[in-house]
């Protein structure tokens, strides 16, 4: 391992974070910019969620596949691959003449996130002096859900308020990356031992004696994410459309606050414990679908951001806690193998649903199909509920 004068100083757990946020700010920055591509290349809402799912199918794929490549091969090089995927992403944004550059971005974005999700959030972790390594997991999940959320807000604010709305912001994009890829040479490696990552798929099997755990927590997480592949796809249509509100800083704020939301949330939750925010955010994420419901039937702006600060807030709680759960009853010579699991149900919460909703459009409007969905992510919530109040009750009667 390279010499630890950095780490003792404290900066690189510091630079190892704004290399991740600048990575997963890379994968929302087209959120807000979508309904000019519609305009620009002439495609339904209905693609919109196709092309958005296409990261998540790239995230997956990452997950399974790489997720464990830098135990192997260090944190650097994968951390650099990451950046370097993004930077193509970027590139294939900036020369888009339709379809196929959009599809493939987004896949090199997924790929990008699936590689940078794991190894950069134990680089931070591992980079950062030992008085402040719990400050460091706190940043590590900031910097994640903070990446995401500041993408759609630099992209709207340049999409609304600069020229070339579909080319500048990936200029900056890609400068923030090579400033990121520079950060990231310069830092110390972490992994002492070098070995041959195994390139076969990793197993997802959950052990026996936790699945009813496991089916809670998921449901739960399933809900959250549900939301949030919401927000960083067609809310800018919605609100368009539905709300009459065509300012793309606006859009690129509102999903913004989503994430920000969602990153008090965990903060909350590490006060309270699982037991209290897993149920906890399950409660608070219904109320928020019924508020973005009601802002949907009634065409009200302010009522759809204070439903998605709350969803949000009750997603973070909810993610925060599952992921805690499940770690924390998993066996240890299954632990990752299980939270992979949980992290795959979710990616795939951000696609599957999503791409439910661009399909209903299409049959019932969007405003329809916006209010199905709010339900259905409420009863699921609700089920998450229900099961963990059985969980309680099986384990107090014992």
């Amino acid at each position: 391992m390279e010499s630890r004068k950095g780490v003792e100083r404290g900066w690189p757990f510091l630079a190892a974070a704004y290399a991740f946020v600048v990575t997963m700010c890379g994968t929302t920055l087209p959120t807000p910019l979508y309904s000019l591509y519609q305009r620009e290349f002439g495609f339904s809402s209905f693609m919109v969620t196709v092309i958005f799912a296409v990261y998540a199918a790239g995230v997956i794929v990452a997950l399974l596949l790489l997720g464990r490549m830098s135990d192997f091969i260090g944190r650097r090089p994968v951390l650099l691959a990451a950046l370097a995927l993004s930077g193509l992403s970027a590139v294939c944004f900036l020369l888009a003449g339709g379809l196929p550059e959009l599809f493939t971005g987004r896949t090199l974005s997924g790929l990008s996130a699936g590689l940078a999700t794991g190894t950069a959030t134990v680089m931070v972790i591992e980079l950062a002096p030992e008085p402040r390594r719990r400050a460091a997991t706190l940043l590590a999940t900031g910097a994640n859900l903070g990446g995401l959320g500041v993408g759609p807000l630099l992209a709207g604010l340049l999409a609304q308020y600069a020229p070339a709305p579909l080319k500048l912001v990936f200029v900056v994009d890609l400068a923030l990356v090579a400033v990121a890829a520079a950060v990231v040479l310069a830092l110390p490696e972490t992994v002492r031992t070098r070995g041959r990552p195994p390139l076969r798929p990793q197993r997802l099997r959950v052990p026996k004696e936790m699945r009813a755990t496991f089916a809670a927590a998921a449901m739960a997480g399933f809900a959250g994410f549900a939301t949030l592949g919401l927000f960083t796809s067609v809310s800018p249509t919605f609100l368009s459309e539905v709300e009459g509100e065509s300012n793309l800083a606006v859009a690129g704020a509102v999903v913004f606050s989503v994430f920000a939301a969602s990153v008090a949330g965990q903060a909350l939750g590490r006060r309270l414990g699982p037991g209290r925010s897993l149920p906890g955010g399950c409660a608070v994420l219904v109320a928020g679908m019924a508020a973005i419901a009601v802002s949907l039937a009634i065409a009200s702006l302010a009522l759809l951001v204070l439903g998605a600060v709350i969803a949000g807030t009750g997603q973070g709680l909810s993610f925060l806690a599952a992921v805690r759960v499940v770690t924390e009853r998993s066996p240890a010579d299954r632990r990752a193998e299980v939270t992979s699991a949980l992290f795959v149900l979710m990616y795939l919460a951000i696609s599957i649903p999503v791409i439910g909703v661009g399909a209903l459009s299409l049959a019932v409007g969007l405003r329809s199909a916006g209010l199905i969905f709010t339900g259905c992510v409420a009863l699921l919530a609700v089920a998450a509920l229900l099961r963990l109040r059985g969980i309680s009750d099986a384990a107090s009667s014992r």
